[in-house]
């Protein structure tokens, strides 16, 4: 994925609809990672589950932390970015950046394990599931929090 410093009113009609398509399909994989845990939760025969709007809720979810997790914008300029990098932590930026990239990871680790089960049709335990489940939950609210707190950040420093 290509990080672009422009701006939307400066991209071409084409750069608008690439973006659009592949918000679009990282809207689709969170979908799906949703989906994923939602039936290996289902089969664990948790009553959590048990509807098609709870697993449609998940599917929601999962394609929002995707969608506004993993496209961050970029950081606002900054005096010192022509300064050699330092040995510390990092930034706030770089922070959220880590948030997005752990919410995506734990989320994506889940889906799999998930589909591994239901694939090799391994019997689903309760106490497995609902840890599985709440460790996606926590990667996609990580993946929203990092989503929100970069656009906020963006929309503070340019009406400064």
């Amino acid at each position: 994925m290509i990080k672009r410093t422009d701006t939307w009113d400066t991209r071409s009609t084409i750069s608008r609809w690439a973006h659009i398509l592949e918000r679009t399909g990282l809207a689709l994989t969170g979908a799906s990672c949703g989906l994923f845990v939602a039936a290996h939760v289902g089969r664990a025969n948790i009553d959590l589950i048990g509807s098609g709007a709870t697993v449609l809720a998940m599917m929601i979810y999962g394609g929002i932390g995707f969608y506004l997790g993993i496209d961050l914008p970029p950081a606002p300029p900054d005096h010192r970015m022509h300064l050699p990098l330092r040995h510390g932590l990092g930034t706030k930026a770089d922070a959220v950046e880590l948030l997005s990239a752990a919410g995506t990871f734990l989320a994506a680790v889940a889906a799999v394990i998930s589909v591994s089960s239901i694939v090799l049709d391994e019997a689903a335990h309760a106490i497995t599931a609902l840890l599985i489940s709440f460790g996606w939950a926590i990667g996609a609210s990580m993946q929203i929090a990092s989503g929100i707190i970069a656009r906020t950040r963006t929309e503070v420093s340019t009406t400064s």
